[in-house]
C-alpha cells in the first residue's frame, strides 16, 4: 500500500504550464506589415514551485482553418495548364512551431503525428477518396506553397528555456495574416512523453477602412462583385483614354 501511494503521489506530480502571450489582440490596419509575437510563460510543479526535472518544450501556433483546394500544374504542348486536384476540408490558414530541441529528438514520429508537432504531421482531412501516395504529394504541395509565403514555419530550436522554469518562443504573422482567432498551444514533454499542456489565443482582427471592406463583402457579396468589376472597368477605361491623349 505504501509502494502504491507513492507512485500515485509520484504521478499527480506532472508539471502545471503558465502561459501567456505579449499581445491578446492583433489589429490589421493600412499599411499592415507583420508582426511579430512572443510566447512565453513558467513551467511550475503543483505545489507552485519551480519544476524537479528539465523539461523540453513545444509550441504549436495555428490559425483558423479553412476549405481549400490545391491544384497540380502540367506542361501540354509547351503551356501549363491544371491537371490533377484535391480539396482539403479543413487545412490551418497559419501554422507554426516551435521547440526547445528537434522534435525528433524528443519524441516518436506517432506521438508527433497526434500533436502535430511540424508541418509534416498536419491534420489535414482531404475530401472524397484519394490514393494515400498521391496525397502525401499534395499535401507536400501545399506545405511548400504556405512556406513560401510566410504562413508555415518551423523553428526546431526556437524555444528557450532559462533556470527550468521559464520559456519563450517568437512567431512571425506576416501582413497576408487571415482574421479569426489564433490558438497557442503549449506541450511540455519529457522522456518522450507530453505531460502537460495549456492554451492562450491571439484575436487578429481588422479596423478602419479595411474591416468596412471585409464586411461589405461578406454582407453584401452580389453587391460587392458588382462594384469591384465596374471599377475594374472604369479603371479600364480611363488608363486607354489617358495612353490614347498621350
Amino acid at each position: 500500500m505504501l509502494l502504491l501511494a507513492l507512485f500515485a503521489l509520484t504521478g499527480a506530480r506532472d508539471p502545471i504550464l503558465v502561459p501567456e502571450v505579449s499581445q491578446h489582440e492583433v489589429l490589421v490596419r493600412q499599411g499592415f506589415t507583420g508582426t511579430e509575437l512572443l510566447l512565453f510563460g513558467a513551467i511550475l510543479d503543483p505545489a507552485g514551485t519551480r519544476a524537479a526535472r528539465d523539461y523540453d518544450v513545444v509550441v504549436v501556433l495555428k490559425g483558423p482553418t479553412e476549405p481549400i483546394r490545391l491544384r497540380e500544374k502540367s506542361k501540354v504542348g509547351g503551356v501549363w495548364l491544371n491537371a490533377a486536384s484535391t480539396d482539403f476540408r479543413s487545412a490551418p490558414s497559419y501554422f507554426a512551431v516551435a521547440a526547445s530541441r528537434p522534435v525528433k529528438d524528443i519524441v516518436d514520429e506517432r506521438t508527433a503525428a497526434i500533436y502535430e508537432f511540424g508541418t509534416d504531421f498536419i491534420q489535414l482531412s482531404p475530401i472524397g477518396e484519394i490514393d494515400p501516395q498521391e496525397q502525401a504529394r499534395f499535401s507536400a504541395g501545399l506545405v511548400d506553397l504556405m512556406r513560401r509565403q510566410g504562413l508555415y514555419a518551423e523553428a526546431m530550436t526556437g524555444v528557450k528555456i532559462s533556470g527550468q522554469v521559464l520559456y519563450q518562443a517568437r512567431f512571425q504573422l506576416p501582413s497576408s495574416v487571415q482574421t479569426g482567432t489564433y490558438t497557442a498551444e503549449t506541450f511540455a514533454v519529457t522522456r518522450g512523453r507530453v505531460v502537460a499542456s495549456a492554451i492562450a489565443e491571439v484575436e487578429v482582427r481588422k479596423v478602419g477602412f479595411e474591416r468596412f471592406v471585409e464586411l461589405f463583402a461578406q454582407q453584401q457579396s452580389l453587391l460587392y462583385g458588382l462594384l469591384a468589376v465596374s471599377l475594374s472597368v472604369a479603371m479600364g477605361w480611363i488608363a486607354g483614354r489617358l495612353f490614347a491623349l498621350i
